[in-house]
């Protein structure tokens, strides 16, 4: 019998599969009820009595071979199924290409790291508003341009609803709910109504800051815009104060900064003045404060705000607006060594 056993064990080693269901086969063939090692075992109860230790060992050892064996036809055949499985036939021959940041992406969380710097934190809110903290808070005048359907995207049957028009709502929302010193930046998206050409677009971005505390002047804002502009165009940046009017700030300032292009000696980009408009700034109107519930007469603030696309087009000279909504991939492309 021994040599029965022998004679398998050398069969089985020599097993091979072509299929998973030929590995079944040999499963039925050697291991089943009536398999060939099933077979020998029951012939085991006709061993002789001193005889059955070693022919036991022996048995032991092919039933032990025979299941292994099965085990790693089987994993062979699993292992090519799992390998099927993972070939996405549909994919493309050419190597996957990483994505880049959006260029307004790019710009945008450069001004939120200097001014990070600076102490400022992130604020965020909604962007469909009431006419309260768009307009109201802020001082406008319930006559004022910025109300105007032209200029407005307002919820129909709703005329208190509507898509905000700056990020400055989320200012008054943060001094409804916080006493100073707010030292706050505003990123997101805004809306106008406006007609969509290469210069104007019905929605785009903005950074608004702003800062309340006790004694903060008009110096303390002329310090931080120029640092921020140092930090954004270069080291050589200039910058000058003219002054303007909003609703919200008073005094109220249109900021430049010497251009970037020729360095402040004149050409065709900034009308041979040497100088570029970016952003409009102030100190925060008592009104405002009084709104927001803090007290004018302990407080004051100063506030900015700037459009992430304007600053973009300073920064990598972008002629046609609606470029940054299209998505086209040659436009973007041009922009993965810029972070």
């Amino acid at each position: 019998m021994i040599d029965k056993i022998k004679d398998l064990m050398k069969e089985v080693r020599e097993l091979k599969a072509g299929s998973a269901d030929d590995v079944e086969t040999l499963r039925i063939k050697y291991l089943s009820k009536k398999g060939a090692v099933s077979s020998l075992m029951n012939d085991f109860r006709n061993v002789a009595t001193d005889r059955k230790r070693e022919v036991g060992k022996y048995l032991n050892e092919l039933k032990e071979l025979t299941q292994n064996k099965i085990n790693e036809l089987k994993e062979g055949f699993e292992n090519l199924k799992s390998s099927d499985n993972d070939l996405d036939l549909t994919r493309t021959a050419y190597p996957a290409t990483l994505g880049t940041r959006h260029p307004l992406s790019v710009v945008k969380k450069e001004i939120c790291d200097i001014f990070g710097r600076l102490g400022f934190s992130i604020a965020e809110g909604p962007e469909i508003e009431d006419d309260w903290h768009v307009f109201s808070s802020l001082n406008f005048a319930d006559d004022h341009p910025a109300r105007d359907m032209q200029d407005t995207f307002f919820i129909r049957h709703n005329p208190d609803v509507l898509l905000r028009t700056h990020t400055s709502s989320v200012q008054t929302r943060v001094m409804e709910r916080r006493q100073p010193p707010v030292r706050i930046i505003c990123p997101g998206r805004v809306y106008r109504n406006e007609a969509i050409s290469y210069r104007a677009h019905c929605f785009f971005h903005q950074v608004e800051g702003l800062y309340v505390d006790k004694d903060v002047s008009f110096a303390d804002l002329k310090q931080a815009l120029l640092f921020f502009a140092k930090e954004l165009f270069g080291p050589e940046t200039n910058i000058r104060l003219r002054p303007s009017y909003f609703p919200f700030t008073e005094p109220s300032a249109e900021m430049d900064i010497s251009c970037n292009i020729c360095g402040g000696k004149g050409c065709p980009f900034c009308k041979h003045t040497g100088w570029v408009e970016i952003l409009g700034c102030g100190m925060v109107d008592p009104n405002v404060l009084d709104n927001c519930g803090i007290d004018s007469h302990i407080y004051s603030g100063y506030a900015f705000g700037m459009g992430i696309e304007r600053i973009t087009n300073l920064k990598y000279r972008v002629k046609d607006l609606r470029l940054f909504s299209e998505n086209d991939e040659r436009f973007l492309r041009q922009f993965e060594a810029a972070y």
